[in-house]
């Protein structure tokens, strides 16, 4: 029996509220294994995009460096290139570096010799073994809100390398527009993912083993195999173009009528 903990007292839930909770609890995971199905397909397109817009630019390093909390400090959140495994995930305090500065301005920034450059931030070549020597860094904007910044970092072959262009500066805007759509769904996907995950995790609330358990089987049952299979199927139709989405959402708002229940589709229902 699944069981809350109020004012540290152990409240044992009658059956109905228990097979209420279980059912919210499934939309839940539900919910959470769709984010994650999205998720990594998000990052593999901004890859795509990555090592595109780096050859058009002859550069031979791109990164995508996103906000992620209200100090507006910067995180990798993917790259290409020969240090890509090694920065992701490495943090840029708020205002440091060139990305910094670009997230901060909304203002791209080409920068030929970071050697004369003061606000170029050393730590990462310093963690990477890398030499950066030339950088172009634009803004990831999405509607009026600056989310990241995108990064190019040297060119292909052997220095002295060239810097950066002004030309260059507005294709990498083009790709910026672009890169910034799928990073803002990134974020959307995750925030979801991680919210469902720290409302599954908290002890204070549910004898976690007991949940672990529960979650155990229901992801390995066959129904919800299948959800996730539809949510993947739905995804691939929806993404080639307005079209199809048009059409996905007429069958399921068709089907969401037929069945009645359109209240219990989601678990952000209760």
């Amino acid at each position: 029996m699944i069981k809350f903990y109020l004012l540290g007292k152990n409240l044992s839930m009658p059956d109905n509220t228990r097979q209420d909770l279980n059912a919210k609890l499934q939309r839940l995971i539900e919910t959470i294994d769709i984010a994650n199905l999205l998720t990594a397909p998000l990052t593999e397109s901004i890859n795509e995009l990555l090592t595109i817009s780096a050859s058009s630019l002859n550069s031979e390093e791109a990164s995508v460096l996103v906000g992620e909390d209200l100090n507006h400090d910067l995180q990798f959140l993917t790259a290409i290139g020969s240090v890509a495994d090694q920065i992701i995930g490495i943090t840029v305090p708020a205002g440091k570096g060139v990305a910094g500065f670009v997230y901060s301005s909304g203002q791209p920034m080409a920068v030929a010799d970071v050697g004369g450059e003061e606000t170029f931030y050393a730590e990462v070549d310093r963690r990477t073994g890398y030499s950066t020597q030339t950088i172009l860094a634009t803004p990831l904007r999405y509607h009026s809100e600056v989310i990241g910044v995108l990064e190019y970092v040297n060119r292909r072959g052997e220095p002295p390398y060239q810097p950066f262009t002004p030309e260059e500066m507005d294709t990498a805007a083009i790709y910026a527009d672009a890169v910034a759509s799928l990073v803002n769904a990134y974020k959307a996907a995750k925030l979801l993912r991680d919210l469902g995950q720290k409302v599954i995790s908290s002890d204070e609330d549910f004898d976690i083993d007991e949940v672990r358990s529960w979650l155990s089987e229901l992801r390995s049952s066959e129904e919800h195999r299948e959800r996730m299979e539809l949510a993947v199927m739905l995804r691939e139709i929806a993404s080639r173009g307005e079209a199809e989405r048009r059409l996905c959402r007429e069958i399921l708002d068709a089907l969401l009528r037929y069945s009645r229940q359109p209240d219990e589709s989601s678990f952000l229902s209760f």
